[in-house]
């Protein structure tokens, strides 16, 4: 199959595969993630999602908004479930009880179902190497359930379980760094995505479908509900995270990494972390110190993430 031209006006002419008609709150970054990653392939394709924000909003009762085969999992388990699916398939190929038809294979899941409670399902499924996709859509919480933070909440994060108070000041650990950590499964193809950069996206979700074996993506989603910001400033705050390179766009392929996008100007952290109010409490004298360990960290990423890149170029 050719690779699918990625002009805005003939994508808008395109079939819509993830419709209307969802619950997802106003302003939600999941669901333009979810549709940019649909989008940008003509490929037959049948997804597995988490129990999460995604699911419960976008398949309730006998109404749904996904117009491809789509199955629900638990909220550990979308990997297993993908990967079960995949190997059906073949298996059915092979025994010629079904035409060979290119179908492609798609996990969705948060971060929480991701970065934890999934990771076991995950780790295996690209460990015993199924041709399949994993998205996260990583809006940094466990947002279903009532904020409460994942392994994917950064740094001084307030959260129903980390509140910025006298005990504490919000969430004291580093995010996991879990894109990495899927490299390090030694898998074809891993990459770091943002709705904000739809060019950039679309086109690792098209040369994800080329590879064969395990993929993985992370896509950055803003929560305007436990972000406590804007309901319009979604695509603003991913952005943002990109410029200011706390969410920096990246592959590894075949272990070689690349940069793809870089900001044209480096801002400060603080331009993503101002307009939401979960680091409302950072701003305070008192706490200076997690602004500066803050950016401190981001910058570290960058450094490493450039050399990591340079190098890959001079191979």
């Amino acid at each position: 199959m050719t690779t699918k031209p990625l002009r805005l006006r003939e994508l808008a002419k395109g079939e819509d595969r993830f419709v209307h008609g969802h619950r997802m709150c106003s302003g939600c970054g999941a669901p333009i993630v979810v549709k940019q990653v649909l989008m940008a392939t003509d490929y037959p394709i049948i997804a597995s999602n988490a129990t999460g924000c995604l699911e419960v909003s976008s398949c309730i009762q006998q109404f749904t908004a996904w117009k491809i085969p789509w199955m629900h999992s638990a909220f550990e388990n979308s990997a297993a479930t993908c990967s079960g699916i995949e190997a059906m398939y073949r298996s059915l190929v092979k025994q010629g009880k079904m035409e060979e038809k290119n179908v492609k294979f798609i996990a969705f899941g948060g971060d929480g179902g991701t970065y934890d409670i999934g990771f076991q399902a995950l780790s295996g499924a690209m460990e015993r190497g199924h041709d399949m996709m994993y998205v996260c859509y990583d809006n940094g919480a466990y947002m279903n359930t009532g904020i409460q933070r994942s392994s994917a909440t950064p740094f001084g994060a307030n959260t129903t379980t980390c509140p910025a108070g006298d005990v504490i000041p919000g969430k004291l650990q580093q995010r996991k760094d879990l894109t990495r950590i899927m490299a390090a499964h030694g898998i074809p193809y891993v990459a770091q995505a943002s709705p904000a950069n739809w060019m950039d996206l679309m086109k690792k979700v098209q040369k994800a479908m080329e590879i064969k074996g395990p993929k993985f993506m992370n896509i950055i989603a803003p929560c305007n509900r436990g972000w406590r910001s804007r309901t319009n400033d979604a695509i603003t705050l991913a952005k943002a995270a990109f410029e200011t390179c706390y969410w920096p766009l990246f592959e590894i392929e075949n272990g070689v990494t690349k940069i793809t996008a870089k900001p044209k100007e480096k801002k400060p952290l603080v331009d993503f972390l101002k307009p939401q109010g979960r680091f409302k409490h950072m701003f305070a004298p008192e706490n200076e110190w997690m602004l500066k360990q803050a950016q401190e960290y981001v910058d570290a990423q960058w450094e490493r993430l450039q050399k990591e890149s340079a190098e890959g170029e001079a191979e």
